[in-house]
């Protein structure tokens, strides 16, 4: 059965291997050359996208008190962040209460993966390279993507920035220190060349030391709070990327080389295994590569064609030992995964108004572990997605099918999950009511599952290979407004309002088995979520001084509906709050760059047992920073200042994981 699906899929590619060539020359004027100077235009475009979509672009994401993905992430509406604790701690993301393995993350454009949990940790992922942080509830606004894109309930999108050259220049060379609390040696640099007329090339490193020493607060059982230092949470990191722009004359290509390594140690819960002794020793060991290609091209003035492709590999070593920590067993395991992914999207304008897209990936995934009666598992995995576009003056359209086939092998015979074959919709339509203004009503509805990760089917005594698929069912309605004032003090508003109601059912959740020591994965779950997003962004003017603003709110009602005869029926589900929000002002005079920003989570539980016992407190932290750009000759360095947590607040985002206190940070960049 899978050898007959991937000849299906290979004849599918056939057509897009052939039409993936530059245009034939008699589309090309031979008789005259016209060179046209490069123009940079910077502005913010009206989001108008049908699907709910939150985007932090250019200075307004530099700005930000943010080293990774995951802290700019923090600012989008509807989405929670877990953070096991500083800069060091594994983070991962959360839209709208669906977990985190019903996010897909891309990186130009192409899937970031992990078979082996599903989970993708965004604090190794670095703003400075960045140019757009994006998060899209359901899916992308378009119809020409990979079918991966179609694939999962919400998605992160991060762009690498560009290289583009002012005037004559063909160098551009940018470097970076950031030095802070707890010991932050943080230099970077960025190398961006014109190697051809039709090519760039951008070359970048960057490594990261910290101690992870910050101090906290908790309360000893005679009812006073006292202090301690965070140990084991140090981290040192290096990554590396090189990347190469093509230009073709009809269209682009990018192939991008992405290095990896850290160790850092993992501070743990912060809890007494002696009074007043808190003693973590975990230590972790990470490599990651992975090279990725893209191109894009049109055929025809009616036919584009869109191939991805990519090879990845990951290397985890974890450590666990009693001699420096009595309080754990001894754990040593090593995982390396494999994945290789090719794509090939096709689009079809059959009118002006009417668009039409066929995409077919396919993806290998490999685990290698060395656990005891480990069964070394594959993975084939073949996704189509035909959709299409409508677009009049006031009402647009989209529809969309996935079908998506997996295949699992194991070393161990019998141990495979069956083989899974799927079809899911989309669909998504917005109303213009009024030409003369901008104002959009959009709603959508999407059916999406996720497959079992290989830890949930085959983690030695846990995993359960008679798992079924997580479905969700998304259900969307909301608005969006925007008005240019002119030339008053308030140039640009903008206004987004969403309410939804999404549904998780066989959801996957680990229970005992036997005996305490060896769970198993089961389908039990069933999750209701309910909630409002708000997002309100402006752009201002007091006399000399620039400003933009942008707020948002969540209110959410996520209960765990799994169980009718349950004490715990319809609890609010775990670590999600009920109210959040944050608030980012942004000010610009002259040289002068100002930043604060704000962020809120409200009172929730640690458990779907609403209790006191489980209560956690809201918290909020305040962040500023002021910069200012000094020119050097032809150069220019940037001065920042940060000061995060500025209140000293004393939070948790996950249980007995204290977060830093207020700390402090200074940044120079220098651009030549």
């Amino acid at each position: 059965m899978r050898k007959y699906w991937f000849m299906y899929y290979l004849f599918l590619w056939i057509p897009a291997a052939v039409s993936a060539q530059p245009a034939p020359d008699s589309l090309v004027r031979p008789d005259s050359l016209l060179v046209l100077r490069e123009v940079v235009v910077l502005g913010q475009r009206t989001a108008t996208d049908i699907i709910p979509a939150q985007t932090l672009s250019g200075e307004a994401l530099q700005r930000l008190a943010a080293h990774s993905v995951a802290d700019a992430l923090r600012y989008f509406s509807g989405v929670q962040i877990k953070d096991y604790g500083g800069i060091g701690g594994l983070k991962t993301v959360n839209i709208r209460s669906l977990g985190t393995n019903h996010t897909g993350v891309f990186y130009d454009g192409v899937g970031l993966g992990n078979a082996q949990n599903g989970q993708i940790d965004l604090g190794r992922l670095a703003l400075d390279n960045l140019e757009v942080v994006a998060v899209y509830n359901g899916q992308r606004s378009a119809v020409f993507q990979p079918a991966k894109d179609y694939a999962s309930a919400s998605a992160v999108y991060l762009y690498a920035r560009k290289p583009a050259f002012v005037g004559h220049r063909r160098d551009n060379l940018r470097t970076r220190f950031k030095t802070g609390s707890f010991d932050l040696l943080n230099p970077s640099w960025l190398w961006e060349h014109k190697w051809t007329p039709a090519i760039d090339v951008s070359v970048g490193a960057e490594y990261l030391y910290t101690s992870g020493k910050y101090p906290f607060t908790y309360t000893k059982k005679n009812g006073y709070d006292t202090t301690e230092i965070r140990q084991n949470g140090d981290v040192s990191m290096f990554r590396a990327e090189a990347a190469l722009y093509g230009a073709l004359p009809q269209g682009e290509w990018t192939v991008r080389a992405y290095a990896y390594h850290a160790e850092r140690g993992y501070p743990g819960a912060a809890v007494r295994e002696a009074p007043g002794v808190f003693k973590h020793a975990d230590r972790q060991w990470d490599d990651n590569l992975f090279v990725q290609a893209s191109l894009r091209t049109t055929v025809t003035p009616a036919y584009r064609v869109l191939l991805n492709g990519k090879v990845a590999y990951d290397y985890l070593h974890y450590l666990a030992d009693p001699r420096l920590d009595v309080s754990t067993m001894f754990i040593e395991n090593r995982y390396r995964q494999q994945e290789a992914y090719l794509s090939s999207a096709h689009e079809y304008t059959l009118s002006p108004r009417w668009k039409a897209s066929l995409s077919c990936d396919v993806q290998y995934n490999t685990l290698d572990a060395d656990l005891t009666d480990f069964v070394y598992p594959s993975r084939y995995m073949a996704l189509t997605a035909l959709a299409t576009s409508l677009q009049g003056k006031t009402v647009r359209f989209q529809a969309s099918l996935l079908h998506t086939f997996v295949y699992d092998e194991t070393a161990t015979p019998n141990e495979a999950a069956r083989s899974k074959s799927v079809v899911t919709p989309a669909a998504a339509a917005s109303i213009k009511p009024w030409q003369s203004r901008e104002v959009f009503i959009r709603a959508f509805y999407k059916r999406i599952f996720r497959m079992p990760t290989f830890n949930d089917l085959y983690y030695t005594f846990i995993g359960n290979k008679r798992l079924l698929p997580e479905y969700t069912a998304q259900y969307n309605i909301g608005l969006t407004a925007s008005h240019r004032l002119g030339a008053m003090w308030l140039r640009r508003l903008e206004a987004q309002v969403d309410a939804y109601y999404n549904e998780v059912t066989d959801k996957i959740v680990a229970m005992p088995s036997d005996n305490q020591f060896r769970w198993t994965m089961i389908n039990l779950g069933r999750v209701e979520i309910r909630g409002v997003d708000v997002a309100l962004s402006g752009e201002w003017q007091t006399g000399p001084v620039q400003w933009s603003t942008r707020l948002t709110y969540t209110y959410q009602l996520a209960q765990d509906c799994t169980n009718p005869n349950s004490l715990w029926y319809r609890g609010q589900i775990p670590y999600i709050p009920p109210h959040s929000g944050s608030a980012i002002v942004n000010g610009a005079c002259g040289r002068w760059d100002f930043n604060y920003s704000f962020i809120y989570t409200g009172e929730r539980y640690e458990s779907s047992a609403n209790t006191i016992e489980n209560y956690s407190p809201a918290w909020y932290t305040h962040d500023l920073s002021l910069a200012r750009r000094v020119p050097i000759g032809k150069t220019e360095l940037r001065i920042t200042a940060e000061v995060n947590n500025l209140l000293n607040q004393a939070y948790e985002v996950v249980q007995c994981y204290p977060m830093p206190g207020m700390n402090v940070k200074l940044i120079l960049a220098w651009t030549i």
